[in-house]
Order: structure tokens, then C-alpha cells, then sequence
């Protein structure tokens, strides 16, 4: 009875609960985005200190410099070989679809606000200036790369300094997974005020309205979460994907609402750590580096957007056109930070990169907060099956 009434159970029955009411109590649960913000709120608050403490400790604990460079490495090639085999598969889909003009939809510039985005942008956003701005503004890119600076730095210090500042920032980390704990507790009432008033507020005949495109964002998603990264893990992490799944579904769940996987990392650091057993070293350091540059979701669907709007104005994208969006969308989504809807400003590269007018991105922005969800999810547990395969090789 116990097992029956989990946290994770009734966080899946709050997602159901919440659609059913986002569509039949509609006036009701319209007000309920002061809890769903709330929940939010207390998530974001405690992921820049988790972030800081958890990529601290987990270097400063290694014996060598030699030891981040293996755990680091590892960790990249796996984020980049996800990353574009995820946007591969999204263009693979797309060619499978006929895409056809959709009713009620016009080509007039909606309320997207376009943000300028460029190669040197992005490479300038990796720098932080003034470290304190970083943590204020919650730049999460930032703070890790302080983190590593200062972490190795520490690890040159002499052992009884050393020893001193990393034991501080053990009982930082291990005080913030407590907090995480208590709110994780909150799960089933921040989910179903934020699915419900979403549903509420959009919609569920907006979705219908552009089934081609979320049924070719879906396919995609599914696929690469259930078959792409199913076979990785089988046959490189040596484990049932199936079996972690039920271990770490909390997480995907979180991600789901929350639309954030920022705001999800601190329940993926206790799952991966309390049920999933990874080294607390491994998840320190793989999943809060996952959260900035790992976004599998968003980078498929990046390119399915680009393609989906590029069909709406008659544009035909040649095989080489298909090549650069495969990059772009790929390098595009690591610049994507883990907040809600971050992927709708870095698709502008994109779309700029093969000619496709800005003003489509309007066109999707009725569904793009489901779609979200989906997404991030799929980041998430991009997330944590690497935290799982680099756990494997690292000792």
C-alpha cells in the first residue's frame, strides 16, 4: 500500500488528474499558477548552490587533474553523440511526413520576440565576468565553469586546506539534496497546478490544430528516448533501460511539469544517487554539466520546427540544407539553457543558417509549451542514462 501511494505514483496520477481538470474545471484551475509558480519557485532556489556544491565536491574529492579529463571526456562524447544522433532522427522523421498547410494558421509575425544569436554569442556566454552576477542572474554555465576553475584549483592546495574548504562544501551539497528531499515530497500538488493550468490556459484544441507537426515532434522524441538511448545503454551501459527507468521515472516526471531541467536537477541528483546507486562523484559532476549542454529533446526539435516552417512557406530544403541544420540545430542546443522554452531563442540560428523567416517560429508557439514538456523530459533522461554509462567507466 505503501509502494501503491509513492511519491512517483501519485506525481504520475497529479499529470493525469491535471489534464482531465485543465479541460472540464477550467475556470477553476485557471488560478491555481500562483502553486504551480510556487513549486517552481522553490526548485530554482535551491539549484545554483545544489549546481555550485555538487560540480565542486565531486572534483575537488578526485585525487588527480588526470581524473577530471577522463571523467570529463567521457562525459562530452557521450553528450555530443546523443545530441546529433537525436537531430538526425528528427530529420529522418520529418522526410517520412507530408507535411500540408494548416487551417486557421497565417503567416503574419506573432508575439515571438526575435533575440540576436550568434556563434561568437554563444562562445562569450561560456566566460563569466563577474561570477556574483552569475549566481544572481542563475546563469547556470557559469557557475559550472567557476566550479571546475575553483575546484581544481583547490585541488592544489596543500591537504589540511584543501580538506577544510571541500568538507565545507560536502555539507553544503549534502544540506541542499535535504531541502531537494522536502520538496521533492511537494511533487503531486506543484505537478498537477502546473499541468492543469496549462492545459486551462492553452488548450487542448491548439495542439489539434498542428497534429502534423506535434505527431513528427513526438515520433521523434519517442524514438530516441525509447530506441536510440534504450540501445545505448543496453549495449554500451551493459544495463536494462526498462529497469533504471522505474528507478528514475521521479525525475522524468519533474521534468515533465516543470519544463526545466535546471529546476529537475536536484530530484535527478537524489534519484540517480539514492535508488539509481551512482557514485555521488559521477552524478555530481555528469548531471549538472547534462542540464547546461545535453538537450537531445531540444536539438530534434529544433530541426523538426525548421523543417515543419520551412514546408509552410513552400521552401524545398535540399539534402544540404538538411546537412546544415543537422549542425546548427545540434551546436544550436547547447547553447539552449535548461529553463523553460530556452530552445524557441537558440532556433533562430537555425532557421537563420538556411533562409527560413524568422516570424514562423510564431506559428508553433501555441503548442510549444507541450511540446516542452516532452522535451525536456527526454533531455533529462538523456541526462541520467549518461550519469549511468560514464558511472560504468569510471572508477
Amino acid at each position: 500500500m505503501k509502494k501503491l501511494f509513492s511519491i512517483e505514483n501519485l506525481t504520475f496520477i497529479a499529470i493525469i488528474l491535471g489534464i482531465l481538470s485543465g479541460i472540464y474545471l477550467k475556470d477553476i484551475v485557471i488560478n491555481l499558477k500562483l502553486v504551480g509558480d510556487a513549486f517552481l519557485s522553490l526548485l530554482k532556489m535551491i539549484t545554483i548552490p545544489l549546481i555550485f556544491a555538487s560540480i565542486f565536491v565531486s572534483i575537488a574529492g578526485l585525487a588527480t587533474i588526470k581524473d577530471i579529463k577522463n571523467m570529463g571526456l567521457k562525459a562530452i562524447i557521450y553528450y555530443f553523440s546523443t545530441t546529433a544522433l537525436a537531430v538526425f532522427t528528427g530529420i529522418i522523421v520529418v522526410n517520412f511526413i507530408d507535411f500540408h498547410p494548416v487551417d486557421g494558421l497565417n503567416l503574419e509575425k506573432g508575439e515571438f520576440v526575435h533575440k540576436e544569436f550568434t556563434v561568437e554569442a554563444l562562445i562569450q556566454s561560456f566566460i563569466p565576468s563577474n561570477i556574483f552576477h552569475s549566481l544572481v542572474e542563475g546563469k547556470v554555465l557559469h557557475v559550472i565553469i567557476f566550479a571546475i576553475l575553483f575546484a581544481v584549483a583547490v585541488l592544489k592546495l596543500q591537504s589540511e586546506k584543501k580538506e577544510i574548504i571541500t568538507r565545507f562544501f560536502d555539507g553544503v551539497n549534502d544540506s541542499m539534496l535535504t531541502i531537494a528531499k522536502w520538496i521533492i515530497n511537494l511533487s503531486p500538488i506543484g505537478v498537477f497546478a502546473l499541468v492543469s493550468y496549462i492545459v486551462a490556459d492553452k488548450g487542448i484544441g491548439s495542439i489539434l490544430s498542428l497534429w502534423q507537426y506535434v505527431l513528427a515532434v513526438v515520433v521523434g522524441l519517442l524514438i530516441h528516448a525509447v530506441m536510440n538511448l534504450g540501445l545505448i545503454s543496453f549495449l554500451i551501459g551493459r544495463f536494462n533501460p526498462f529497469k533504471y527507468f522505474t528507478k528514475v521515472k521521479e525525475a522524468i516526471l519533474i521534468a515533465f511539469s516543470t519544463s526545466s531541467s535546471s529546476a529537475t536537477l536536484p530530484v535527478s541528483l537524489e534519484v540517480a544517487e539514492e535508488k539509481a546507486k551512482i557514485d555521488k562523484k559521477t552524478a555530481g559532476f555528469v548531471l549538472p554539466l547534462g542540464a547546461t549542454i545535453n538537450m537531445d529533446g531540444t536539438a530534434l526539435y529544433e530541426a523538426v520546427a525548421a523543417m515543419f516552417i520551412a514546408s509552410l512557406y513552400g521552401i524545398e530544403l535540399s539534402i544540404t540544407e538538411q546537412i546544415i541544420i543537422f549542425f546548427t540545430a545540434s551546436l544550436a542546443a547547447i547553447g539552449a539553457a535548461g529553463i523553460p522554452s530556452a530552445g524557441l531563442v537558440t532556433m533562430t540560428l537555425v532557421f537563420t543558417a538556411v533562409g527560413i523567416p524568422l516570424e514562423g517560429i510564431a506559428l508553433i508557439l501555441a503548442v510549444d509549451r507541450f511540446l516542452d514538456m516532452l522535451r525536456t523530459s527526454v533531455n533529462v533522461w538523456g541526462d541520467l542514462i549518461g550519469a549511468k554509462i560514464i558511472n560504468r567507466f569510471v572508477k
